[in-house]
């Protein structure tokens, strides 16, 4: 029989309820050995490192859904307007989800920043080009591509991708690992445990800066599959840090919570339980970030 959640479910915040910072983003872009980085929310990350401006899985609209009226309605806006965004160089794309891959956002971010290339999985190239995207990289796990100075690699994930009922699994789903200058970071996308994770960092390490899903993840029977729960994502930093001993301990930040409510757990466990596994471990905890919305921090 499986395992359903015990307890009902624990109704979502109040609108807008969670902690929120000022972003402090530098225009146009940061200097190259400063690099900074701003949660905007879910799995949307401005990056500002080795002189250039990254976007992770940008979403802004309300809903993550196909239709304006129904489905997972955001708890917590951008916490940066588009038109605040400064002039981007790229935009990474781990599947093709709602939540995650977003066709308002790509179709505006394509206008606004016609300059910037696009990063994505196998088979969703042709998608963000319909949406008006010029300039298009297409990788497949472990594929890699220097762009504007920077080497992007796509990373093994554990997921499926899916935006109708024809085309499950018809594109590629990923994470990805930047490499600029002197610093390296790695964004896992959306994925659950899986044990790629120590070669990933060993091939692509040491990084200086992780981004780590950490929610929507119950109930376990259905999610376990596609989503890592707190502790599997310390464990994931773990096989992380382990590939390269020694060397300094990336700083971490707990992504993929807080945004939409997409399953069952509370929306404020997942940093709860992430801290509190972080302890158990003996981890410094100056090394997790559990950012508030829009909390820029230099790494």
């Amino acid at each position: 029989m499986r395992q359903r959640r015990a307890q009902p479910r624990v109704p979502s915040p109040a609108r807008e309820s969670f902690p929120v910072a000022s972003p402090h983003v530098r225009l146009p872009h940061a200097a190259p050995d400063q690099p900074l980085a701003t949660w905007i929310g879910h799995s949307t990350v401005l990056l500002q490192v080795g002189g250039l401006n990254v976007l992770t899985d940008p979403i802004w609209s309300a809903r993550a859904s196909p239709l304006r009226w129904l489905g997972p309605r955001r708890v917590m806006s951008p916490a940066l307007p588009l038109s605040a965004l400064p002039p981007l160089d790229m935009v990474l794309l781990s599947h093709s989800h709602y939540d995650h891959l977003d066709k308002p956002t790509i179709q505006r971010l394509a206008h606004d920043h016609a300059a910037a290339t696009f990063v994505v999985p196998l088979g969703l190239g042709a998608v963000v080009r319909r949406w008006g995207a010029r300039h298009i990289v297409e990788l497949d796990w472990w594929q890699q591509e220097s762009i504007n100075g920077m080497l992007v690699t796509a990373t093994p994930a554990r997921h499926f991708s899916a935006r109708g009922l024809r085309d499950r699994n018809r594109t590629l789903w990923c994470g990805y690992a930047l490499d600029v200058g002197s610093r390296r970071a790695y964004f896992a996308g959306d994925t659950a445990y899986h044990p790629e994770f120590g070669r990933i960092a060993s091939a692509c390490g040491p990084f200086d800066f992780v981004m780590m899903p950490i929610g929507a993840y119950d109930p376990r029977w259905f999610m376990h599959i596609v989503h890592m729960d707190p502790e599997e994502a310390v464990r994931a930093y773990e096989d992380v840090m382990a590939a390269h001993a020694g060397h300094r301990l990336p700083l971490m930040l707990g992504i993929h919570w807080g945004t939409f409510r997409l399953t069952d757990e509370p929306m404020d466990e997942p940093p709860r339980r992430a801290m509190a596994r972080w302890r158990e471990r003996g981890l410094d905890e100056q090394r997790l970030w559990i950012a508030s919305f829009g909390q820029t921090r230099d790494w």
